[in-house]
């Protein structure tokens, strides 16, 4: 018995020093200055990532921390008021990630129609607000794209960012059908002397967010998995002497009646 409870020990601890790490982690990437320059502003606002992602980073990893610590003290020190205190406060952080991390998944299935939605509204680009066109020129460097949907999102004001170098050599009218212009890197844009990138910028966009969201769901699966762990193996160290049953012993006197008795301790 005592050595199952010392494994018991062990797993919690181990438990429990994994949940620091994991609000370490948080706190990191929360307070980070880069989490989420990958999208512009008003993509990360449409789908509520931005929000609820910051949320759950910035709040609940500095909580993490401070009672991952008061859990490692607790199991290190073998108190168990301290332990149940533990669970509860652990078991009140899990309900409160549930209710917030819950949007991320009906996120997930709106977000195509989010962002559809979306890229009608900002369109013409050129009339967009500066934080947007900044973050999505960036976009467009970087991944060798234009517009949202297509270069005409810009209409006849196209920023630099969407110029690419004219194929070489310079294919004649009749060499290609006109449908087979989005295969190619470089079309020609509004004006005739300009190429621009053929590949829109929304698919990306698309991406980069899915691709997030599935991730920020997968992090706060396997943290929620670590909290349910720790916080049961902290109520079975707390509980201990209440659900352990004393050993005892059988005796039978002369008149074959048997009483039980606790049995002395080795110690």
């Amino acid at each position: 018995m005592a050595k199952c409870r010392s494994y018991m020990r062990g797993l919690s601890i181990s438990f429990t020093v994994l949940l620091l790490v994991f609000g370490v982690l948080m706190m990191g990437v929360g307070f980070s200055s880069g989490y989420g320059n990958r999208q512009p502003a008003e993509v990360t606002q449409c789908v509520c990532v931005s929000s609820h992602g910051l949320l759950v980073l910035r709040v609940f990893g500095p909580v993490t921390v401070v009672l991952s610590v008061l859990g490692i003290c607790a199991a290190t020190t073998d108190i168990k008021p301290l332990l149940l205190v533990f669970s509860a406060l652990m078991f009140v952080e899990f309900v409160a990630l549930m209710v917030v991390a819950s949007p991320l998944v009906q996120v997930q299935a709106q977000m195509d129609s989010a962002l559809e939605e979306m890229f009608l509204n900002v369109t013409p680009l050129y009339r967009a607000e500066p934080q947007f066109q900044t973050e999505l020129n960036k976009l467009q460097a970087s991944d060798a794209c234009c517009g949202l949907r297509s270069f005409a999102d810009w209409e006849e004001q196209l920023p630099a960012s969407c110029f690419c170098p004219p194929p070489s050599p310079l294919p004649s009218s009749s060499s290609q059908p006109d449908n087979s212009s989005s295969e190619t890197p470089c079309v020609l844009g509004t004006d005739p002397q300009i190429w621009v990138h053929s590949k829109p910028c929304g698919p990306i966009l698309k991406r980069h967010m899915s691709f997030l969201i599935k991730v920020s769901i997968g992090v706060i699966s396997a943290f929620a998995t670590v909290m349910m762990a720790a916080i049961a193996l902290s109520l079975v160290l707390g509980l201990e002497e209440y659900w352990r049953t004393p050993p005892v012993e059988t005796t039978v006197d002369d008149y074959n009646r048997v009483k039980y008795q606790p049995k002395p301790s080795l110690t």
